[in-house]
């Protein structure tokens, strides 16, 4: 991967550490404590939607040359609390994303752009990888980068909206080849991403 033309800067901050001792791997550990994979991931998906037009990349993200977002992995009580006080729903999720690219449009020359946060219930994300048959790991980082399109302003409010978007996320997540999608079959990575969120 070429260097990026632009700087990311994560405010990561971890899994509480009882969430660390179901970890199955080093990896996932890491994942779930450090934020070095995290910045690099998140990284190489920013430079990869910087090469796509509006709508699927906000005209003053393929020009920014700095981002700042934020990353929380945390616990099912505290996700619940945050689900109850943004979106008034009073329970647990797996994944919240509060974009700051919403809120107002920002400069195009803007030399740091604000992205906003992602935030991951670690506990949800183990049950729902269970219930899928893949790791943990996959599952934090499909519900990252689902977060992390939100950002961008994709949306899901209908099923083709949505299955574009889960594309998008499985050609994030399997760039260098193939990946199996949570709630679809294979995909081809190396097609070309969608263009329209």
């Amino acid at each position: 991967m070429t260097r990026p033309a632009f700087e990311l800067d994560l405010a990561f901050d971890p899994a509480p550490s009882i969430l660390h001792a179901d970890a199955d791997s080093k990896t996932e550990h890491t994942r779930l404590s450090a934020s070095e994979d995290w910045l690099k991931e998140l990284t190489a998906w920013l430079q990869t939607m910087r090469t796509l037009q509006p709508p699927a990349c906000p005209a003053s993200v393929r020009q920014a040359r700095g981002f700042s977002l934020g990353l929380q992995l945390t616990d099912d009580a505290t996700i619940a609390d945050l689900n109850g006080r943004w979106r008034n729903k009073q329970e647990s999720t797996d994944v919240l994303s509060f974009a700051a690219l919403d809120d107002a449009p920002p400069l195009i020359e803007a030399p740091c752009l604000e992205l906003g946060d992602i935030i991951v219930s670690v506990p949800t994300a183990r049950k729902q990888a269970s219930d899928h048959g893949h790791d943990l790991l996959w599952e934090l980082r499909w519900l990252v980068s689902h977060g992390f399109l939100h950002l961008l302003g994709w949306d899901h409010p209908n099923e083709a909206l949505l299955s574009a978007m889960l594309r998008c996320q499985e050609q994030l997540l399997g760039k260098s080849g193939k990946v199996l999608g949570q709630r679809e079959g294979s995909s081809d990575a190396t097609s070309e991403l969608t263009t329209a969120p």
